[in-house]
This record gives structure tokens, C-alpha cells and sequence, in this order.
């Protein structure tokens, strides 16, 4: 029961994914066949982000009303049906319309899987789901190529895509009685190995939710959101940035620096995939404060002013390599740090977290490279480093050590 439930998981996890890069891939034929500028593909993202910042935000008093796997399902079937939505779209204010179902799905199914996985299932199992989502990220952008390519246009991309969100979404609805099982089991197990309180077992369906208030008030809430909003700067700004820096300022072929801009998504998914093997013997604590570090000597290797540009794509490799762990040990640390009740509500804010610094960011580096140049890159990197990483460590001294061993 647990190893199925957990193989739907991994899929959701890929489905994920597999929507984030469609819109960059495609945007550059999207934007002459529906006659806009180049630059609206800012309004499709900032709508998309908009939305998944509001149900991130109600992701917990969702989950608690209709259960993880109901809002999971749900969520799946929204996406699908604005990727089919997207797929019929010949008009601009259309992609924005359906830009709003996909971005409140997206935000809803986010913080309910990662929550439910940070509650149920090991750190190693977090790692390796959302190296699955990175997957699912890299192959969508071959699939807009093919669709290209080949004449069929980006809506068929879009529509493959939703027809495989749509069989996800039929997978998902069947398994729901699963999820309430694995919850009940996971939880009474739990309880008789570690004498838990009554007060700190998971919310479950029907509870009150936490207000927002009241979670923003636990002892290091605010530290961790710090964190989580420094890291998802740092990695949604390396993704836009990192190539044109490579090119302007290292003197790189542009075609070199646009593979190992792809590369950084595949160090990612592969660094995710390798720290799944030592998660849970070095811990949570260990995997955000390496990562941080990483990034930062990365960064460094960015910065120093050598002729060749080899040292640079080595930075940004372990840049990559360094942002693996980081996201997933973050949220699988929650439940630990802030209480197995607060759970569901703390990671739907720090979804919200992730979400503003993933979309303001970009634009924000952009701005200020117009004044100072590009060579700005590493230094902006670096300070996104610092509040991490200063933020996790005070973190680490409010909270004591969490003492329970997580799930298997």
C-alpha cells in the first residue's frame, strides 16, 4: 500500500514539471502566432505566479476540509485542463484566462504533496521527488521542440501535455482512499514508536486550520520563510541569468552557455538524485547548510576574473549541484522544526515564499544589470547566499535538533 501510493507520488511529482518550461520553450514562436510583444510572456508568468501564491496560501484549510489526496487530484485536473485550455488558445487574452486555473492548481498541489510527504515518508524520498520534478521539467521543453519541429505547433505540445496531466488526474482520483489509509497507518505507527503528543499528530480532515497569524508566530517561522525566499531567488535567477552572464561577461560562445544553462537543471535533478542516498544519515540541517555553502563557493568561482572561461561553467555547475539539496531539506525539515500540527500551514507560506522570490527576483537582477552591468551576477548570487544561509543558522539555534526519526 505504501510503495503504490508512493509510486503515484513520484508521478505527480513529474507532472509537476512537466508544465514549467513550456511557456519559455515555446514562447518564442507563442508571441508571433498570437501577435504580442515578447515581453508578455512576463504577464502569462506574473498571472501564473499570482495564483499559485493564493492557493498556497489556502492549501491548508483546502487539505483540511477534503483530504491531501482529493485536492491533489483536483489540482492535477486543473492544470490539465489549462494546458488543454492553453492549447486552444489563438488569442492572448486566452492564455491569460487559462493562465488562472493553472497557477491556483499548481500552488494547491505543491504545498498539499511536499507537506504529506514531509509527514509520511523519509528525506531521501523527498530528494528523489523532486529530482522526478526536474525530470518532468527537462522533458518538456524536448516535447515543445518536437512539436515545432515537426509543424505541429506549440498547441500541440500544450495538448500532449494536458492529455498526460488528464490520465495523472483519472490515476489520482482512484487512489484517494489510499492516502487516508497510509495517513491513518503512518501516524498511529509513529505514535507508538515515539510516545508523540496527542496535541503535535498531523491535522487531519475536518480539523481547524492554523491562521496565518498564528503559524507566522512559531519561534523561527519567519527565519525559515527568510531562507526559503533567499534560495528560490538565488535558483530562479541562476536559471534567467546565468547564461547571458557567461556570454557577456566571460567572453563564452553563446551556444556553449546555453547548454550549460540547460545543464543547471540537470544538475539540479541529478544532485537531488545523489543526495537521496545520504539524506538520512547526514540530516535535513547538514544537507541546507552544504548546499548554501556550495552555492556559494560557485558563486565565487564565478566572480574571479581569470582569462578562460572553464572556471566559470565549473561555478556554475556547482551552483547547481549545491541548490540540489536545499529545496527538498527545507521542506521535509518542517514538520521537525515547527511541529507536525503546523505542518500543512507553514509549508503552504513557505510555498508563497518560494513563489515571490522565484518570480520578483529575475526582474530585479534584470533592473539592476541595466545600471551596474552584468558582471553584477555572482556578487547578487552571493548576497542571496548570505541571507540563507544566515537565516537557516539562526534558525538552527532557536529551534533544538529534532529528536524523532522520520518516516521510512
Amino acid at each position: 500500500m505504501y510503495s503504490l501510493l508512493l509510486a503515484i507520488i513520484y508521478l505527480a511529482f513529474v507532472s509537476l514539471g512537466l508544465p514549467d518550461s513550456l511557456i519559455g520553450a515555446g514562447w518564442p514562436v507563442m508571441h508571433q502566432d498570437l501577435g504580442v510583444p515578447v515581453a508578455f510572456a512576463g504577464i502569462v508568468t506574473m498571472i501564473i505566479a499570482v495564483g499559485t501564491i493564493v492557493s498556497s496560501l489556502a492549501s491548508e484549510r483546502l487539505t483540511l476540509r477534503f483530504g491531501a489526496g482529493v485536492v491533489t487530484a483536483l489540482s492535477v485536473g486543473m492544470t490539465a485542463a489549462a494546458l488543454v485550455g492553453f492549447s486552444a488558445s489563438d488569442q492572448f487574452w486566452m492564455l491569460c484566462l487559462w493562465a488562472i486555473p493553472y497557477g491556483l492548481g499548481a500552488g494547491a498541489v505543491d504545498a498539499a504533496l511536499n507537506n504529506y510527504v514531509a509527514l509520511h515518508y523519509a528525506a531521501r524520498h523527498m530528494n528523489w521527488l523532486h529530482s522526478f520534478w526536474g525530470v518532468g521539467a527537462s522533458i518538456s521543453p524536448f516535447v515543445m521542440g518536437l512539436a515545432i519541429s515537426t509543424g505541429s505547433g506549440w498547441p500541440s505540445a500544450y495538448l500532449v501535455i494536458g492529455a498526460v496531466q488528464a490520465v495523472l488526474t483519472l490515476a489520482l482520483l482512484i487512489s484517494i482512499p489510499l492516502w487516508g489509509k497510509v495517513d491513518r497507518e503512518r501516524t498511529r505507527a509513529r505514535t507508538a514508536q515515539t510516545h508523540e503528543l496527542v496535541e503535535d499528530a498531523p491535522a487531519q480532515k475536518g480539523s481547524a486550520p492554523v491562521p496565518l497569524k498564528t503559524a507566522l508566530k512559531v519561534p523561527g517561522v519567519v527565519l525559515i520563510l527568510l531562507a526559503f525566499f533567499a534560495y528560490c531567488s538565488l535558483e530562479s535567477t541562476a536559471l534567467v541569468w546565468s547564461a547571458s552572464y557567461m556570454v557577456s561577461e566571460r567572453g563564452a560562445p553563446p551556444a556553449a552557455a546555453a547548454v550549460l544553462g540547460a545543464l543547471f537543471v540537470l544538475g539540479l535533478t541529478a544532485g537531488r538524485f545523489l543526495a537521496g542516498f545520504f539524506a538520512d544519515r547526514i540530516g535535513d540541517r547538514a544537507l541546507i547548510r552544504g548546499g548554501f555553502i556550495a552555492i556559494g563557493v560557485g558563486s565565487v568561482l564565478l566572480l574571479l576574473p581569470l582569462p578562460t572561461d572553464v572556471v566559470g561553467f565549473v561555478g556554475l555547475v556547482i551552483v547547481g549541484l549545491g541548490s540540489a539539496p536545499v529545496y527538498p531539506a527545507i521542506i521535509h525539515s518542517t514538520p521537525g522544526n515547527f511541529g507536525r500540527r503546523n505542518s500543512q500551514a507553514i509549508i503552504g507560506i513557505q510555498m508563497a515564499a518560494a513563489y515571490v522570490g522565484s518570480t520578483l527576483a529575475p526582474p530585479l537582477f534584470g533592473l539592476l544589470s541595466t545600471w551596474t552591468g552584468m558582471w553584477i551576477f555572482p556578487l547578487y548570487i552571493g548576497a542571496l547566499v548570505v541571507l540563507g544561509l544566515v537565516m537557516s543558522e539562526r534558525l538552527n539555534r532557536v529551534v533544538p535538533s529534532p529528536s524523532g526519526a522520520a518516516a521510512a
